[in-house]
């Protein structure tokens, strides 16, 4: 039952990570709030690829080079994913963000010829329907109606192109990122391939943290960062207990429907925790996506 509380656990970490890293990014009035987030994450990832390489995982700058594009879709994404947590809801932004494998899936049959079960197919298409359902959902909604259902709200959202333009791009920049990873990873260590990824971040961090604090002389208050710091250590604690729940492969069938559910547990906490409520047309959206992404997950998309 390892496995079990492996992938239960990476359901936990990941969906806290939503809860934080949206707590630690919403404030409109920080501009360079996705850039905290960035160092935040860098710092944490960091730490934890000089773990992994002092416990013997081989990292090479040819390896860094080679995993960089991937890398770079990824860090980038993140980032998108951060600026628009400001913009919109926490229980709309990560269904649409978890929507990346159905646009992998779609790209697999597009360029490489794949064929898929039915199931499946049915299970892309309700993710598509469902993203693009909330697209319409966000645009046409009353702004009486937009205020009222977010008056028991820690926050309130003005209706705004950037509210879904981030987490849609989100989706395809982590969609490219995990169609590239699956190439290079065919001559790449799996370690070595994620130690390298922590570093790019670590770099990222750094960069970001030039930048904002020192040359834009940016203050951070410790009020603000600890929610960022907490979402990065479930990011990666996250990333951890993923792949040895994966790693069973004999299990693999029932724990990547578990992990994939992670939005559905975002969307639950933003409920509990940032009083967010939608309305029902918004929930049977997210509902048709969660549902597709399950099937994926099942199908081990």
């Amino acid at each position: 039952m390892t496995w079990f509380w492996l992938a239960l656990a990476t359901l936990f970490f990941w969906s806290g990570s939503d809860l934080f890293s949206k707590i630690g990014c919403r404030d409109g009035k920080d501009k360079y709030g996705h850039l905290k987030m960035v160092i935040a994450v860098g710092f944490v990832m960091g730490i934890h690829a000089l773990i992994e390489i002092i416990g013997g995982v081989e990292i090479s700058w040819q390896v860094i080079l080679t995993y960089l594009p991937v890398s770079l879709l990824y860090i980038l994404s993140m980032a998108l994913g951060y600026i628009g947590l400001r913009y919109i809801e926490l229980s709309i932004s990560s269904p649409i963000c978890n929507a990346s494998g159905a646009l992998v899936a779609i790209l697999a049959i597009l360029t490489a010829g794949e064929s898929y079960p039915p199931l499946v197919l049915v299970a892309i298409a309700l993710v598509c329907v469902g993203v693009i359902g909330l697209g319409v959902v966000e645009a046409r909604e009353d702004p009486d109606l937009r205020a009222a259902r977010q008056q028991a709200g820690n926050f309130k959202y003005a209706k705004s192109w950037l509210a879904l333009a981030l987490p849609i791009a989100y989706c395809l920049l982590d969609a490219a990122g995990t169609f590239a990873d699956a190439l290079v990873l065919e001559n790449l260590n799996e370690d070595s391939a994620n130690v390298a990824y922590e570093l790019t971040f670590f770099a990222a961090g750094v960069v970001c943290f030039i930048y904002t604090l020192i040359v834009k002389e940016q203050k951070m208050e410790r009020k603000a960062e600890i929610p960022k710091y907490v979402g990065a250590l479930f990011e990666t604690a996250g990333q951890l207990t993923y792949i040895y729940a994966l790693a069973d492969s004999a299990h693999v069938a029932m724990s990547a429907p578990i992990i994939s559910a992670y939005c559905v547990a975002s969307v639950l906490w933003s409920r509990l925790f940032l009083k967010e409520k939608l309305s029902v047309k918004h929930y049977l959206c997210v509902a048709l996506v969660a549902i597709g992404i399950v099937i994926m997950g099942i199908f081990d998309v």
